[in-house]
């Protein structure tokens, strides 16, 4: 994510006067809506974004064969249907003839094959190159052990995109929503492989709006696109979203009817603004949670990893400490996941996990040879520089110390620093967070199934059960071993969750018809203002 400097808040203020003096009575721009970004745009190629804020802005403008719905569940989009074959391998994806990028031409799946292989080139070292490692040979070819035509991914013609997969990808049609597997236009990124994609009057699209204006680290102009095959839909003829990194800044200016929503306004006004109506709070696909190295004593020992995982109460933590509108964790995967089979929500099915019970927490760390903490290896959190992270390390140290008598130590890295401690295992539990890169519950199973992960975890029952389900389409028996490998994740005692992550915005009421995605992305095709 990139911040503003000193000469860029001097120009954003300017521009915010002019907002003002433009703005009129509340409600009353017609159908122009303004969103404060929380920080200016590092690149909207979306084979090489990131971060969410950039995520957000080629939602507008860009379109995958797939779009995610109100509920994060996939319907067409670029792609009008699709076939695939009974062993779930491969998908035939049938494009809409009226599909068009923003500049009139026609939208094809040679588009489609150019932008995944671009991401997939090795040479051209995208961070997003994973997510299409589900496509057979994606990975051989990223990692230079296979040429670019042995990728599963060819046009057939104009319209028809074949893609084969390396097994069965239940999944496969909400991560073509992502923006990685956007299309992008061969001749536009050929003429300016490095800038088209960072100024307005070269930045092409395919989504429901287009970008019009871009004064960088000052504000983006978006205009309805009229060559969007599904143009009818959009009601908004204009967006404005000025651009400020500041929590405080992005308040005043919605505050001063400047914009019409933001998001993660500063903590201390959530219950000012919750009374006035204005704070809502959106799920976001994410878990803040303890992981212990398995590997290191004392935390080589489950009864150990158990009794620390009994001793903390979350309500204590999130009331006292987190605040925020975070809601207390007693599982891994977190809400607002679909069981496609029953239409409910994954958590609810599946319930919790995570129990606190102190007295039980004793017991544990007596029978593992460590009564009231006596003749137990020091113990030492580790977390990455934050207040929130510091406050939480202190209350939990403060939890383990009342409930098992054991004095814990705490210490903190440059976040640089910390995730290679955390990558080499140079920790004993640390504090972690996991945001779910697509809408299945296996963005958050399959972390745990890799050796190389954090918590150096390694049972062969838990990665059976996550292979199981990443090796069939039928959804019933899927949601029935991810449930079975979650409850083997608490049985071992991996992690400690602690809440899950929400995402708090302020909006007016008058604006209408978006949808806010657990991905942490709104989307405001059929946004409106409610007049």
């Amino acid at each position: 994510m990139s911040y503003k400097k000193f000469f860029a808040v001097l120009l954003g203020a300017v521009m915010l006067a002019a907002l003002a003096a433009g703005c009129g009575k509340l409600g009353s721009h017609g159908q122009v809506f303004r969103y404060a970004l929380e920080a200016e745009p590092s690149t909207l190629d979306p084979a090489l974004s990131t971060g969410i804020p950039e995520s957000l802005v080629e939602l507008q403008i860009f379109e995958g064969l797939t779009r995610l719905d109100a509920k994060d569940q996939p319907v067409p989009g670029v792609a009008e249907k699709w076939d695939v074959s009974p062993d779930g391998l491969k998908y035939v994806f049938h494009l809409r003839p009226n599909a068009k990028w923003s500049n009139g031409e026609p939208v094809t799946a040679q588009d489609f094959e150019f932008a995944w292989k671009r991401v997939l080139n090795p040479d051209f070292a995208s961070e997003n190159a994973y997510m299409l490692f589900p496509i057979k040979n994606a990975q051989a070819y990223n990692t230079r052990k296979a040429t670019v035509d042995q990728v599963g991914v060819k046009a057939l013609d104009d319209h028809t995109l074949e893609v084969t997969l390396e097994k069965p990808t239940a999944y496969f049609l909400s991560l073509v929503a992502f923006h990685a597997f956007y299309p992008v236009p061969p001749k536009t990124v050929a003429a300016s492989p490095d800038k088209w994609s960072t100024e307005a009057k070269t930045l092409i699209g395919n989504g429901p709006f287009k970008i019009t204006n871009w004064v960088h680290s000052g504000q983006l102009v978006f205009v309805k696109n009229d060559q969007y095959w599904d143009a009818a839909a959009v009601k908004l003829q204009k967006m404005e979203w000025p651009i400020s990194d500041s929590q405080t800044t992005r308040l005043a200016m919605l505050e001063n009817n400047q914009v019409d929503m933001m998001v993660e306004p500063p903590v201390s006004e959530h219950d000012r603004l919750m009374q006035a109506g204005l704070l809502k709070v959106a799920p976001y696909l994410g878990t803040y949670y303890y992981v212990f190295n398995t590997q290191k004593a004392p935390f080589d020992n489950v009864k150990v990893r158990q009794a620390f995982a009994l001793a903390i109460s979350r309500e204590e933590l999130v009331k006292n400490v987190i605040k925020g509108g975070k809601k207390p964790a007693y599982a891994w995967v977190a809400p607002g996941l679909l069981d496609p089979d029953t239409g409910k929500d994954f958590r609810e099915e599946g319930g919790n996990y995570a129990v606190e019970d102190a007295a039980q927490a004793k017991k544990l760390l007596a029978d593992a040879g460590y009564p009231g903490g006596k003749g137990l290896p020091p113990v030492t959190i580790l977390y990455n520089t934050s207040e929130l992270n510091k406050a939480v390390a202190e209350a939990i140290q403060e939890m383990w110390k009342k409930n098992l008598g054991v004095a814990v130590g705490i210490t903190n890295q440059e976040t640089k620093v910390f995730l290679d401690s955390r990558n080499q295992g140079a920790f004993q539990v640390a504090r972690a967070s996991w945001i779910g890169d697509y809408a299945d519950p296996m963005t958050f199973l399959d972390v745990f199934r890799d050796p190389d992960n954090d918590a150096k975890y390694y049972n062969p029952a838990y990665n059976r059960l996550v292979l199981q389900a990443q090796s069939t389409i039928d959804q019933k028996i899927r949601m029935r071993d991810m449930h079975a490998a979650e409850k083997i994740l608490f049985d071992d005692a991996v992690i400690i969750p602690i809440y899950y992550t929400t995402q708090p915005y302020v909006a007016r009421p008058y604006v209408k018809g978006y949808s806010w995605s657990v991905l942490g992305l709104a989307d405001f095709k059929t946004a409106y203002i409610e007049k």
